[in-house]
């Protein structure tokens, strides 16, 4: 072996960084007003359907913010596993989804709830919760727990 080949090639350690930096403008969800702020803040003005994850940790506070399903005008279907994915992988402790209706009508359909319901379930059954399922318009919202669905 030349020695060249006899160098020792230096060991990089890599250490888990933890973000410690506030991500979101009200860092704590205590409220679904507060939730709707951030959800709003993120999704913006948008034209079609877009189905939104929040997972937050044991504290309450958002670990991961991500649009799991983007619709059409008046639909967006969205499955359990795109949803528990990100929380999963974001080591969420809890969630709460969002959706908005570009029609500023935001009384939920009965495919909403439908939806709520198999996310409960299927949130239950892996030990993540769903906190809550809203539904935003340009102007109001409706929470799904608060009417009874969560």
């Amino acid at each position: 072996m030349s020695n060249e080949s006899k160098k020792r090639i230096p060991i990089v350690t890599l250490k888990l960084v933890r973000e410690k930096s506030i991500l979101y403008a009200k860092r704590r969800i205590t409220s679904p007003g507060d939730a709707v702020s951030l959800f709003r803040d993120y999704m913006g003005d948008l034209d079609r359907e877009h189905f939104v994850l929040m997972g937050l940790n044991m504290k309450n506070e958002p670990v991961v913010l991500e649009t799991v399903h983007i619709g059409s005008l008046s639909a967006s279907i969205v499955h359990p596993r795109e949803v528990f994915k990100s929380a999963i992988l974001s080591n969420a402790a809890c969630i709460m989804v969002c959706h908005n209706h570009p029609s500023d009508d935001c009384e939920p359909s009965g495919e909403d709830v439908s939806v709520t319901e198999r996310l409960a379930q299927a949130g239950d059954l892996i030990g993540i919760p769903l906190l809550d399922h809203l539904i935003i318009g340009t102007e109001g919202y409706v929470s799904l727990k608060e009417r009874g669905h969560c």
